[in-house]
């Protein structure tokens, strides 16, 4: 039998609502399927099993907030018979007591415009025009209830506005403060759980920074020359080259590409690079680019785009949030010149890139303007030091000094 219980998706997670099964009793699964989906303080994850098996029966509910390590649910082992019939209701000491009601949040619109065909809510402002036909007593409800009555649409004789008008007024009024605050709330756990993630780093990481200036001349020109020739569709973007660079210059030092835990440095089985993305709702999120030293940079942009639309639209797998080996951070767009980032516990480095600006550049005995990148590296000095630090900036330097290689 294969117990199967809630996994970790991540240093600042330690409890997760499921959403959805995507399995039943007497289905068979195999590695990589998603079964279930689960939502996190950040997203909601797709969740993969990583054994064949039979589902022998489901231990949770939709609904129900499961701890990291809970059991979810129970599989039979390829060719293992079992003990009582696929289906079977779990025991109610087996079932978690915890349960919250699954929710997706809808922010309101930006612009504060009513949907199409949605009731008229409220507003607070008096309309212009003759005074609304309504009842003493639906007047006496308005006001009880702080709705607009001169905004509602009467459904009495002559179209007066009724006690039921007004409560259905106030009771869509309640619905769109709840969903509000819903919002509020998951904005909220996002930003404690970067908090939790963020201050154990400070507390048991002993960071150090460097940073080096790298010239970016024959990385924009290459990529202006080679994005001439490509169509809208398949052009790349500088920050496919940049991580390219960093995914093979990590291949010379597997030290700052792994985790400390249990008190030693574990090497990462491989280059998972955790792309730091900026919600849309506020908050932040690094999913793995897999295996990204294995990529062409026409597949690592692509997978790079499809990461960044699936992050943004709450689609993510567990494997992505899971298996980060090295984070990297790139704030260019923003219009900061350099970045010196805290580390996401148990990776032991981040690397961190600015905008590309123009800065005075001596180059063959002459000087000119140039564009430059400031790069940064934050490391952890339990599994590495300053001088193999900077052998690695070093590294990424000529990488990038070669763009037609990489």
């Amino acid at each position: 039998m294969i117990d199967f219980r809630l996994p970790s998706l991540g240093a600042d997670m330690d409890a997760g609502t499921l959403l959805e099964w995507k399995i039943k009793p007497g289905d068979t699964v195999k590695r990589g399927d998603i079964i279930a989906i689960v939502d996190t303080a950040k997203a909601a994850v797709e969740v993969e099993i990583w054994q064949d098996g039979t589902v022998f029966e489901l231990l949770a509910e939709p609904g129900t907030r499961l701890a990291v390590g809970e059991l979810m649910a129970n599989l039979l082992e390829p060719g293992e018979q079992p003990g009582a019939q696929p289906g079977a209701q779990p025991s109610s000491a087996a079932r978690p007591a915890s349960r919250v009601p699954p929710t997706t949040p809808v922010p309101p619109a930006a612009d504060g415009a009513v949907k199409p065909g949605a009731p008229p809510v409220s507003t607070g402002m008096q309309a212009p025009g003759p005074r609304k036909a309504a009842s003493p007593a639906a007047r006496r409800r308005a006001r009880e209830c702080q709705v607009d009555i001169e905004q509602l649409t009467g459904t009495g004789p002559h179209g007066a506005v009724t006690i039921d008008d007004v409560e259905r007024a106030a009771a869509r009024a309640k619905s769109t403060r709840e969903i509000g605050k819903e919002a509020g709330d998951r904005q909220l756990a996002m930003r404690q759980a970067i908090a939790s993630a963020m201050a154990r780093s400070k507390r048991e990481i002993p960071h150090y920074y460097l940073f080096e200036t790298i010239s970016m001349r024959r990385a924009v020109d290459w990529l202006a020359e080679e994005n001439a020739r490509r169509p809208i569709t398949t052009r790349l973007l500088l920050s496919a080259l940049q991580l390219r660079a960093v995914a093979l210059a990590l291949r010379q030092f597997p030290d700052l590409n792994g985790f400390w835990q249990d008190g030693a440095f574990v090497p990462a089985a491989g280059i998972h690079i955790g792309v730091a993305i900026a919600l849309r709702q506020g908050g932040l999120i690094a999913p793995a680019l897999r295996d990204a030293d294995k990529k062409g940079l026409d597949e690592l942009m692509q997978a790079l785009a499809d990461l960044v639309k699936r992050t943004r639209a709450g689609s993510l797998k567990s494997s992505e949030m899971s298996d980060p080996s090295v984070t990297v951070t790139n704030l260019g767009d923003q219009g900061v010149e350099a970045v010196f980032g805290v580390i996401y516990p148990p990776q032991v480095a981040l690397i961190g890139f600015g905008r590309v600006v123009e800065r005075p550049w001596a180059e063959q005995g002459a000087l000119r303007a140039a564009p430059v990148v400031t790069a940064s590296l934050a490391a952890d000095h339990r599994a590495s030091d300053g001088h193999r630090g900077a052998r690695f900036l070093a590294a990424l330097r000529e990488l990038l000094q070669k763009p037609e290689d990489l």
